[in-house]
């Protein structure tokens, strides 16, 4: 992922940024004064709450250092203000069906705002890159654990 750029909605570095100020503005701080009360306690070895509080402080501090790397790589694409709306590039919500005529409705996102159950699929996916520059009528294929699925591109919409 070095030096790659990561490409992210509005709404997704949001999303991102709002995590990033509740974790190192509320959460952190909290933990911090917990494990301060706790190494004040005396022996640390079995303080339950000493050695928890320095274990999640390590998990934020690791979160943390994650997300300033993508909002640093990050490039915030508006899908609004795409060119061509007739063919399936980021941020589009794209309409396919399969050979049995079954729809399934997808929107191409940023990897770090994918969530599959709720249609939105990150933009390095094997579908998503199936997609990209597909306009209406087009057949995509797209390699799945279970074989090879053809899906036809039945509308193209941006938000």
């Amino acid at each position: 992922m070095q030096g790659k750029t990561n490409p992210v909605t509005p709404a997704g570095y949001a999303a991102m940024k709002a995590r990033y100020d509740h974790l190192l503005g509320t959460e952190r701080p909290e933990i911090v004064e917990i494990v301060s009360w706790a190494a004040g306690n005396g022996d640390r070895s079995e303080n339950g709450d000493y050695l928890y509080g320095r274990k999640r402080m390590r998990e934020i501090d690791r979160e943390l250092a994650h997300l300033a790397r993508r909002m640093k790589a990050a490039r915030v694409i508006d899908p609004a203000e795409q060119p061509d709306k007739s063919r399936a590039f980021f941020g589009a919500r794209v309409t396919l069906a399969d050979e049995d005529d079954e729809e399934r409705v997808v929107t191409l996102v940023g990897d770090d705002e994918q969530d599959a159950g709720a249609g939105r699929i990150g933009w390095s996916s094997p579908l998503a890159r199936a997609l990209k520059g597909a306009a209406v009528g087009d057949l995509r294929s797209v390699r799945l654990p279970g074989g090879l699925k053809e899906w036809e591109v039945v509308a193209i919409d941006y938000a």
